[in-house]
């Protein structure tokens, strides 16, 4: 007798068919319409254990709070990154990474003490049972990764993305309280040297995707969920700076919720770190600087030399109301950029220097995450709102000590050396990679940086409600007038600016930045630390890499009026 079921494999949950097409597909990501990782969630989700497991009373445990996201890669679903799933369905940190984990932090006198060296014939004196999240870890599971670097920096046309470059799916844990267990067959156990040496494990980040800020904790908790123990980062540091910032929050994934994703620090540094070599040499050899640096997956995959920490000494999330209900983020923040292999001293000095001016020049000329290239219209534009208008732009500022040891560039005359020297000590970094620096055979990118490639604009602004460039983003940069036969002119919408219509989204060739002016006082005592002092004026910045479009000519022509018009001490001038 057949059996004649229709639809079968809809009946077949997508944690059991293959990564296909018209079965399962994890990774890709649909338009307004239910995602096949959604649905893996959902149905993973209904049928999981409610509760937590209990470890054994024998098995010394403590909990923890994760700084954001946490994955380790489960492996077995081919091109997506999804957790370990255990018993009863529920995720968790398997005790063999854990172990993995505990070793790497371990002196060698304590792998010793411990028997943590693998001789079959001497088994481990302690026992790593694993981690479990101990809340709710239902929600947020879809995470998304969106390469955009031919988008962002090389394609000159960018109506269309370029191929390979749309959003894809994986899945893992929002901020999941997890409680790991240990348990030991010494007779007397120094738990306080156990745990310290977990607690140094944890701070080098645990799970996968560590570099890009992945796996971090933000505390040890209590038995009542009460922080009792903050977790310090682990590794060596080498750049560490303050920051606070507003702007869009992304939303998850066919969803209202937003969270804040600190790899946008990593992403512009990438992008920067691109613009600047491509500018010095061919598109190849910037790409595999660049790969050295980051990482990459073209050809064989490389781990890169950096990873980034990341820890909120506040964050809060909300939703800018003005008819779009778009997710915001405010943040203040300790961003750490920490080395992941070992290098030689030179190097690693070199390497330093190009930190600081790769994330000194991100903050300089633009922002981070969305809309980076544009200022926060909220602060600059506050009109723009008066009808119903989406949410534009973002507003970085230095934070703490990063006043004084972050901030180089307190006025215009200050700007044109900055981005020199940037470029020189990108030019160092290259030659201790054997690379020497090709000036006549340069990248043919739409943000190459150099000097055919790219202007830089500037003027002082008194304060917030003098921005002067933002309304011609959205308004004539001049004016009609028949008496003097001068025609309108503007920039909005055409390839100077981008547009967003419908599902064509076009990157623009121009970057607004308002960067907030402070300087410095004397230090009151002798061998002091001089006095950080927020003025209300601004650099406002305009960087345009033009395109030969009568509309980009247009307003280049009319800046470089403006600026010969001396009586207008207000009008921008070329600084690159």
């Amino acid at each position: 007798m057949m059996c004649n079921i229709s639809n079968l494999t809809d009946k077949v949950p997508l944690m059991f068919q293959a990564q296909t097409k018209g079965r399962s597909q994890l990774q890709f990501i649909s338009r307004n319409q239910e995602q096949d990782s959604q649905r893996w969630a959902s149905e993973w989700t209904e049928k999981v254990y409610p509760h937590p497991p209990k470890f054994d009373k024998e098995i010394q445990t403590r909990t923890y709070k994760m700084n954001w996201r946490f994955v380790s890669n489960g492996g077995q679903d081919e091109g997506i990154i999804r957790p370990v799933i255990g018993a009863f369905g529920l995720p968790f940190y398997p005790g063999s990474s854990m172990k993995g984990a505990f070793c790497k932090a371990c002196t060698e006198e304590q792998k010793q003490r411990y028997r943590l060296i693998g001789d079959s014939e001497k088994p481990s004196l302690l026992r790593f049972h694993g981690g479990y999240p101990m809340n709710d870890w239902t929600e947020g599971l879809i995470d998304i990764v969106h390469p955009q670097q031919k988008w962002q920096v090389e394609v000159n046309d960018t109506a269309e993305k370029p191929q390979g470059e749309s959003g894809f799916a994986l899945i893992s844990l929002y901020e999941p309280t997890i409680k790991f267990g240990i348990s030991s067959l010494l007779l007397h156990t120094n738990w306080n040297e156990i745990w310290e040496i977990w607690e140094k494990a944890l701070g080098y980040g645990i799970g996968c995707r560590v570099s890009t800020g992945y796996g971090f904790p933000k505390a040890r908790l209590d038995d009542n969920g009460n922080t009792e123990n903050s977790i310090n980062i682990q590794g060596e540091i080498l750049y560490k700076v303050f920051l606070k910032g507003q702007g869009q929050a992304p939303k998850l994934i066919n969803s209202e919720e937003s969270e804040f994703r600190p790899n946008i620090f990593r992403a512009s540094l990438r992008g920067h770190a691109l613009r600047i070599f491509s500018g010095l040499t061919n598109a190849e050899i910037a790409r595999d600087l660049v790969n050295t640096l980051f990482g990459g997956i073209e050809g064989e995959a490389t781990q890169g030399l950096l990873g980034i920490a990341f820890k909120t000494s506040s964050l809060h999330l909300d939703t800018f109301a003005d008819g779009y209900n778009e997710p915001t983020y405010n943040v203040a923040c300790e961003l750490y950029w920490v080395l992941t292999q070992a290098l030689k001293d030179e190097e690693k000095e070199i390497l330093k220097k190009l930190l600081r001016a790769l994330m000194r020049f991100a903050m300089l000329l633009g922002g981070f995450g969305k809309s980076w290239r544009r200022a926060d219209h909220r602060i600059f534009y506050e009109d723009y709102y008066n009808r119903r208008k989406p949410l534009i732009g973002c507003h970085w500022k230095w934070d703490k000590i990063s006043l004084i040891n972050d901030n180089k560039v307190r006025n215009l005359t200050q700007a044109t050396g900055f981005i020199n020297n940037v470029r020189e000590i990108a030019q160092e970094w290259m030659h201790s990679q054997g690379v020497a620096p090709n000036l006549d055979n340069k990248a043919n990118w739409r943000e190459a940086w150099y000097s055919d490639n790219v202007q830089v604009w500037g003027r002082i602004a008194e304060d917030s409600g003098d921005c002067k460039a933002i309304t011609w983003l959205h308004q004539p940069f001049q004016v009609y007038d028949p008496q003097i036969k001068q025609p309108e002119l503007s920039i909005k919408q055409t390839s100077v600016t981008g547009r967003v219509e419908g599902r064509i989204s076009q990157i623009g060739r121009l970057w607004h930045r308002m960067y907030p002016i402070v300087i410095l006082k004397k230090p009151e005592e002798p061998n002091g630390r001089p006095i950080p002092k927020i003025t209300n004026e601004y650099i406002e910045f305009l960087t345009i890499f033009p395109d030969n479009s009568p509309e980009c000519d247009d307003f280049l022509d009319f800046l470089n009026k403006e600026a010969r018009r001396t009586s207008q001490q207000d009008s921008f001038q070329r600084l690159w």
